[in-house]
């Protein structure tokens, strides 16, 4: 096999087909009124919107866009603002800072320069709000976490992985960017520094420190069981950082496992007792 760009080529019409018949029959099996998604303005939550949309239909779906004022950027809301103009989504715009500045003066052990602890109670934030409205509108909570950042971790526990179903969750980076290329998200977005939005400055290249094409590919040899060295010597780069990247993915499982419980009786909720989830 060879680890090329050509290798993470897929049928753009039929992925786009598939995620949006996913998502008209959970929203119809689950007795949902349609969707609410986070619109960050970048590109994993710009094409999820408009699949949404493409999906139930843009009046069912809204997109609720949450600044603070830590991390505000105009331009992002700029973008969000114009994906849901072209896909006729409804938006809601709230600002989150007084309820993270009440969290920082109610916690404690709060920390203001602990940067991490901080970016992930945002996170989680965003994510409160986005279930109030799913609860009090009946909707579906729609992700937007992609395979490379879920396969690495690169996500905040109970934060943005957070979401009833997450429809782009087995595409790279790369192939959501050239997904969003094929539905029309606009090049001004899908060319732009992916970021979390934690703190300031933040952007994912430079925090996970290698470029989304090269990882990309290392993840996908990795995914079709290719040796570590296999894998360096097709992409020319040193064994170690390919050793770095498998040594991420085996370690970040924990984040994404729902909570383990131990095996006692005949069927165990969520390990040997799954059923569909469908209204009867």
């Amino acid at each position: 096999m060879k680890l090329t760009r050509k290798a993470l080529d897929l049928n753009w019409e039929e992925v786009k087909t598939k995620i949006v018949r996913f998502i008209k029959d959970y929203v119809e099996k689950a007795g949902a009124k349609g969707i609410v998604i986070g619109l960050s303005g970048g590109v994993d939550s710009s094409t999820a919107a408009a699949l949404s949309a493409m999906a139930v239909g843009g009046n069912k779906v809204l997109g609720l866009i949450l600044p603070e004022k830590e991390t505000y950027n105009i331009g992002d809301m700029r973008h969000a603002e114009m994906v849901a103009k072209k896909f006729e989504i409804k938006k809601e715009t709230v600002n989150i800072t007084p309820v993270l500045e009440a969290l920082h003066k109610t916690i404690p052990v709060f920390d203001p320069e602990d940067k991490l602890c901080n970016g992930n109670l945002k996170a989680r934030t965003r994510m409160l709000y986005l279930y109030y409205y799913a609860n009090k509108f009946n909707l579906i909570v729609c992700g937007s976490s992609d395979k490379s950042e879920t396969m690495i971790g690169y996500f905040t526990k109970w934060g943005d992985i957070a979401a009833d179903i997450a429809p782009l969750m087995d595409l790279y980076k790369t192939q959501v960017r050239e997904l969003a290329r094929y539905i029309g998200i606009p090049n001004e977005i899908v060319d732009k520094p992916p970021t979390p939005m934690l703190w300031p400055g933040q952007t994912a290249e430079e925090e996970i420190g290698i470029k989304y094409e090269i990882l990309d590919l290392i993840l996908y040899g990795l995914e079709h069981f290719m040796s570590n060295e296999e894998i360096a010597e097709q992409l020319g780069l040193e064994k170690e950082l390919v050793e770095k990247v498998e040594k991420r993915w085996k370690m970040m499982e924990h984040k994404r496992r729902m909570p383990l419980t131990t095996k006692i009786q005949y069927r165990t909720v969520g390990f040997d007792f799954r059923l569909p989830y469908t209204q009867l």
